[in-house]
């Protein structure tokens, strides 16, 4: 098999165990590629890596990608797999790592349950982004949350999104995410949104601070189209694309729809997203002495 393998490049206390990662590909006789960036890393904090390919753009395939870091490391992982259809084994090297579910004393057992197929895979739905002006230049494609912010006023801007042409809803507020439902448990959820489970087809429209407390996070079938024009003081915003910032002017008008392709996230037998609210969120947890 060919693992092909991205990770954190900014956290070295948090990579000592990247070598139990390694050794157990070897033993296994699996091909290993790197990530030019995180390969540089490893060797510059002492790390021996031996017999890989390094990637060094988007075009390379493997049977599967490890991501090592925390989620916002999955997140830019995913960004590089695009439409490959290559499933993301998420090991946790961050902190909450909601979407990174292997632990690091888990490694090796993970990478064995994929030798014998003892795995299932989730397709995490992807969002897409448009600009009327046609001048995005981040990578348009979200596995969480497109999220448009205020840019360098303290004002709060007025934000209009238009559901499938018809339907319009009016926020004032510093800003607004949409959100997948993988995305529900991140920014959004820190806002005041729902917790969503990853199956439901469904995306959530949550603001940023509204000024009106009768606004409030609204569900709608991922089916939808929403178009978000935005009137603001600086005459300008910010498109966060799964935190990839961007300015825009607020003469453009965004528009927001399911992507035509779905990201694989493989959960080894025995986690799924019920046990990671339990343990990554104490939910339901009763802390009373």
């Amino acid at each position: 098999m060919k693992f092909a393998i991205f990770g954190n490049c900014y956290q070295s206390k948090k990579s000592e165990d990247i070598a139990t990662l390694f050794e157990t590909l070897a033993l296994l006789g699996d091909t290993i590629a790197i990530d030019k960036p995180f390969y540089d890393f490893l060797i510059d904090n002492g790390h021996r890596v031996e017999n890989i390919e390094i990637i060094e753009s988007n075009d390379f395939s493997a049977d599967f990608v490890v991501s090592y870091g925390g989620d916002g490391t999955l997140l830019r992982t995913a960004s590089r797999v695009g439409g490959k259809n290559i499933p993301i084994l998420g090991i946790n090297g961050g902190r909450l790592g909601f979407l990174t579910s292997v632990s690091h004393e888990h490694i090796a057992a993970s990478i064995e349950c994929l030798h014998r197929g003892d795995y299932s895979i989730e397709e995490r739905s992807i969002i897409e982004v448009t600009t009327s002006d046609d001048n995005l230049h981040s990578y348009p494609y979200a596995l969480n949350e497109i999220a448009v912010m205020k840019h360098d006023s303290s004002s709060m801007m007025t934000l209009t999104a238009t559901l499938n042409g018809t339907d319009s809803i009016v926020y004032q507020a510093d800003g607004l995410i949409v959100a997948t439902p993988s995305g529900s448990t991140g920014y959004s959820l820190s806002v005041g949104g729902p917790v969503i489970a990853p199956d439901a087809g469904v995306m959530v429209l949550t603001p940023i601070a509204s000024h009106s407390l009768g606004a409030r996070p609204i569900v709608v079938n991922d089916d939808t189209e929403i178009q978000i024009k935005v009137d603001s003081r600086s005459s300008n915003f910010l498109i966060a694309i799964d935190g990839r910032n961007e300015s825009c002017p607020d003469k453009n008008i965004l528009t927001i729809k399911k992507a035509p392709y779905s990201q694989k996230l493989i959960r080894c037998n025995g986690s799924s997203f019920i046990k990671n609210l339990h343990e990554k969120m104490m939910w339901g947890a009763d802390n009373r002495l």
